[in-house]
């Protein structure tokens, strides 16, 4: 009878070099959310998938690099998300109202659940090698946000004369302020639906201002 040791570990399987790169963005983007890119720690990232920080910088070459690629995943993420909801939605203003909903910010991959994530890039534009990462991906979201409100002004819905690009930003500003709204301003949880409702209405087609 061939005998089976119960007690060994489980034989780990061993990941493609693609699979490795997703896993530590996996991880990367779920400590830079929590702790912001300064107090995020490459030995926390590789803590939660169990390897050494040497393994993280084979993969990226730096703390810096690591976190451009979190921002470019996440902007990527939120483009097909954007894509996703204005299949489930009767029109683009249904889908902003829904970006904009409070309830996404409690959400891992919504638009409004990684406004610390560009809350915190923003603050990061003075620090070698950051910059540029960040800029290029507030204007790929801003770009995204600007075609959803083409589409919006198509089909009704955006007010005419609002210019998209420009509507674009106060969207974007909106979302990637929310966490330090939240940390500083009474009653956050009743007044943060009384902003998101402020950028819709100034969106609004003149009919539908209130």
């Amino acid at each position: 009878m061939h005998y089976v040791d119960k007690t060994a570990p489980p034989r780990r399987t061993r990941l493609t070099a693609e699979q490795r790169r997703e896993s530590i963005l996996d991880a990367a983007t779920e400590v830079f959310a929590a702790a912001g890119y300064r107090a995020g720690k490459v030995s926390d990232v590789a803590a939660r998938i169990g390897v050494s920080e040497p393994v993280i910088f084979q993969n990226f070459g730096s703390k810096e690099a690591l976190y451009a690629a979190v921002l470019a995943r996440v902007a990527d993420g939120i483009r097909g998300e954007l894509e996703a909801q204005a299949g489930r939605h009767g029109s683009a203003a249904e889908v902003l109202a829904h970006v904009l909903s409070p309830s996404r910010a409690s959400g891992r991959h919504g638009p409004g659940a990684h406004g610390m994530l560009f809350g915190d890039a923003a603050t990061l534009l003075a620090d070698p090698g950051l910059p540029e990462p960040a800029r290029r991906t507030a204007r790929s979201l801003a770009g995204h946000l600007a075609d959803l409100v083409r589409r919006g002004q198509a089909d009704g819905s955006i007010r005419s004369d609002a210019d998209p690009e420009a509507a674009a930003w106060m969207l974007l500003s909106v979302l990637s302020a929310r966490p330090w709204r939240t940390a500083v301003m009474p009653g956050p949880g009743r007044l943060e639906g009384d902003v998101a409702d402020l950028a819709l209405q100034a969106l609004a087609p003149p009919g539908e201002q209130t």
